[in-house]
């Protein structure tokens, strides 16, 4: 076994410290999101609602609220075949809480469909009610509001 000098205990402290000091500075290191840009064509009336992220910060998509409003209340059944039918879908809830904070003047102050079952009683689907953006969830059997949107992939 080597003998153990004050120099070589000096120096490996030196270089572990050092170490440690890169891996610290490496974790908390700005990340780079770059968005890239995309041009996004809105029919009238529409509404560019924001992007929206994936658990990472990666854009997903971009969301559109469509102008297509369904004349009265209707089950989930019906407002999912009603978004079908104007060549959109039922927002998610991620889009439903951007669309709360993007596009709240352009919504019905009433309680919304989402297109997500719930995940426990699939005879419930999600809701959001847009006048102060809870959600929760009802019988699909309920007649709520619904509110088409568009995907554009970036």
């Amino acid at each position: 076994m080597d003998a153990l000098t004050v120099e070589a205990a000096e120096s490996q402290l030196k270089a572990l410290a050092e170490s440690l000091i890169q891996k610290l500075r490496m974790q908390h290191a700005p990340v780079l999101h770059r968005i890239p840009e995309v041009d996004i064509e809105l029919q009238p009336g529409e509404h560019y609602a924001g992007p929206v992220l994936d658990a990472e910060g990666k854009v997903l998509h971009h969301l559109v609220l469509m102008a297509a409003r369904p004349s009265e209340s209707m089950d989930w059944d019906d407002a999912m075949a009603w978004a079908d039918e104007v060549g959109g879908s039922l927002p998610n809830r991620q889009e439903q809480a951007l669309l709360f904070s993007n596009c709240k003047p352009h919504l019905k102050p009433a309680w919304h469909w989402s297109c997500q079952e719930h995940e426990e009683n699939t005879s419930c689907a999600w809701r959001c009610t847009f006048s102060y953006g809870s959600q929760s969830d009802n019988h699909k059997s309920a007649e709520g509001a619904a509110v088409a949107v568009r995907r554009v992939n970036p």
